[in-house]
């Protein structure tokens, strides 16, 4: 198995499934067994929390890439308090998410409920980047959206201190 795949399984035994910790995953890895050090590499990011396997490999990828890792399932609020949705991969601090849209996206009712939580996430100023199984297979563009999407945080983070430091001059 691939060290991706390793942590794809990791995720679901200690995500909802429940079935188990990722103290439970260390001790049943044998001390010296063959593949003993690529599942200690796994151990190390596996995550709880995970939904789904499309969302280790993207977690993954991401880091992979470069990009800080990012927190799973984030419920996401309105300024008001209402509950907006959980997003699949978010960078909260920068109101930045990234979501795996599966193909059950495809289905009219569930594409409907989807434009109406983007559009909800943009209002409240998040940024949401898409993927979807193509960019999963070939993720440069999503990567060079989500790119985009932090260099647009960072404009914007240091126009807030240049005004900010204007105001108080």
């Amino acid at each position: 198995m691939t060290l991706e795949d390793l942590v794809v399984i990791g995720d679901y035994f200690v995500g909802p499934s429940g079935l188990a910790t990722v103290d439970d995953l260390a001790d049943a890895v044998p001390s010296g067994g063959r593949n003993a050090r690529r599942a200690r590499e796994a151990l190390e990011l596996i995550r709880s929390g995970v939904e789904s396997p499309m969302e280790s490999r993207m977690r993954l990828r991401l880091v992979h890439a470069g990009f800080p890792e990012p927190a799973v399932n984030v419920d996401v609020f309105a300024s008001n308090g209402t509950f907006l949705g959980r997003v699949d991969l978010a960078w909260p601090e920068l109101r930045i998410a990234f979501e795996y849209d599966g193909d059950h996206h495809r289905d009219p009712g569930t594409f409907r409920h989807d434009q109406r939580r983007s559009t909800a996430f943009n209002v409240e100023g998040w940024m949401v980047v898409h993927a979807t199984a193509l960019d999963a297979a070939r993720p440069a563009l999503v990567f060079e959206r989500l790119r985009q999407a932090f260099e647009q945080r960072r404009m914007e983070s240091r126009a807030a201190r240049h005004e900010g430091a204007r105001l108080t001059a």
